[in-house]
């Protein structure tokens, strides 16, 4: 079965550009209202590296109120190209790659297409690793640590680990088989009960502590005077860049979901609703509930897996449970369907949605996730600051031509033909080639630094790369814009 059914599209198309995943949705597939796309976020935006957000934030010096209010602003900023581009899947009812095509064209659309389904091949196996510790959680409690055993030579987790990683990342392949509207189905159904699980928490947590604890009433380490006192811009800048690269990579692949939208209406108010507030929601009670903890266990205790496990009881196995829910709907969601469409663009005749799964599910082993994960530092100004860096530039690139040189209008036939409008030199468009290159080029020294490839770089640099997202897109865009004026001239 394919991810969906578009039996009724007909396109005049190259065998090489078309597959029945990679249609037109037809308005029968067009379904999905704005409670079903707030859903959609919902599911996604519950998970544990959003829970645990502001535990980054707050090591570097932040109150639980700036902490929040910036995972806040930056999905407000996030928001607006998620809105944008999302507009092209329902007026056009085609998937991220297809609409890549209009401005890299038919051949070249195939290079953004493959760099955001490597991400989310990242983004993959960081939650299948979390799940899977969930599960492995679970056991051990239920068995009592029956199955914790020394690590393994070359992964460094034990046995126990690595059978609870593989058999949660064996439910996604169970899913990825049944394509997109099993997700659809599995969002709706698990978005009521994870906002009432994360109220549960909250709840359990001012309980427990009669209050929320030490957090929530101290001040941030700038008031205090502490070692970082007039810092609070040299970590307000990189940190809100960070927090939009958790879902730059949605902004770009969020036609894959908003051309099953009913309407612009359904998608805008879905995407509006299902985001923003959400997220900062679970930022407060990633919070609130840590700060709890200093008072009910003597501890702050960030990771929920750990957490569930202190609860004992029957009570760990609900709470474990819940977290595996979670991940589940967020990966699937947020890690699967770009991948696995991006992949199947690569060669739409021999790979559909399903193999491309496939493919997404087998990078997510390959890459180790656990060792992603080892340093907050790590994870946040390196992980999700350096792909923002590679992904604002597409997004620049993608906006500038669909707003300012198409304004929203697309030929249809022309995306599935290779002698058609965005056929280009050879089926690549040099523009936006040169365009990707040069909103790259400017946060490259900057990453270097951050990942440890150099020990410095022009303070110029580390600037710039503080704003890697917005640097990344605004010159994109503008590069982007000249040289397509600058070609039909």
């Amino acid at each position: 079965m394919s991810a969906t059914s578009h039996s009724a599209t007909t396109v005049n198309g190259d065998p090489d550009l078309v597959n029945a995943d990679l249609l037109p949705t037809t308005q029968a597939d067009r379904h999905w209202d704005w409670k079903a796309i707030a859903a959609l976020w919902v599911g996604m935006v519950v998970c544990v590296p959003a829970y645990m957000l502001a535990a980054g934030l707050i090591s570097e010096g932040m109150s639980w109120g700036e902490a929040v209010f910036t995972v806040f602003l930056a999905n407000l900023i996030v928001l607006v190209p998620m809105l944008l581009i999302g507009h092209a899947g329902t007026k056009h009812g085609i998937p991220f790659p297809v609409l890549l095509r209009a401005s890299f064209g038919t051949a070249g659309a195939k290079l953004p297409a493959l760099l955001r389904g490597l991400v989310a091949c990242g983004w993959f196996g960081i939650q299948t690793w979390v799940g899977g510790a969930a599960i492995y959680t679970i056991v051990n409690v239920l068995t009592g640590d029956a199955i914790v055993g020394s690590p393994l030579p070359g992964l460094g987790i034990d046995l126990g680990q690595t059978i609870c990683f593989l058999a949660f990342w064996a439910l996604h392949v169970l899913f990825i088989r049944q394509g997109t509207e099993s997700i659809r189905w599995l969002e709706l159904l698990a978005a009521p009960l994870l906002i009432i699980m994360c109220l549960g928490l909250l709840l359990w947590a001012y309980i427990a502590a009669d209050g929320f604890g030490p957090m929530l009433s101290t001040p941030s380490q700038f008031a205090e005077g502490g070692p970082k006192a007039g810092q609070f811009a040299s970590v307000f800048w990189p940190s809100l860049t960070a927090m939009v690269g958790f879902w730059a990579t949605l902004a770009l692949n969020i036609p894959d979901f908003t051309r099953y939208a009913k309407s612009q209406r359904d998608q805008m108010l879905g995407q509006a609703v299902g985001l923003p507030l959400p997220m900062a929601l679970l930022a407060f009670i990633g919070v609130a509930v840590t700060s709890a903890t200093v008072l009910i266990y003597g501890e702050a205790i960030w990771d929920p897996v750990q957490l569930a496990r202190r609860l004992g009881g029957f009570g760990v196995v609900i709470a474990l449970l819940a977290l595996v829910l979670a991940t589940l709907t967020t990966n699937l969601a947020a890690n699967v369907v770009a991948p696995a469409n991006g992949f199947s663009n690569l060669a739409p005749g021999k790979i559909s949605f399903r193999m491309g799964g496939y493919i997404t599910a087998g990078i997510g082993i390959a890459i180790f996730p656990w060792k992603l994960l080892e340093s907050t530092g790590a994870y946040i100004f390196t992980w999700l600051i350096g792909y923002s860096a590679l992904l604002g530039p597409i997004a620049g690139i993608m906006l500038a031509d669909y707003y300012l040189i198409r304004r929203t209008e697309l030929d249809r036939d022309s995306l599935f033909r290779h002698d058609g409008a965005y056929r280009y030199k050879r089926g690549w468009n040099p523009a936006a080639l040169v365009a990707l290159v040069l909103g790259v080029l400017p946060n490259l020294p900057g990453f270097l630094k951050a990942a440890g490839f150099v020990e410095s770089v022009p303070a110029m640099f580390e600037t710039i790369y503080a704003y890697a997202w917005f640097v990344g897109l605004a010159v994109a865009a503008i590069v982007h814009l000249a040289l397509m004026k600058l070609r039909r001239s």
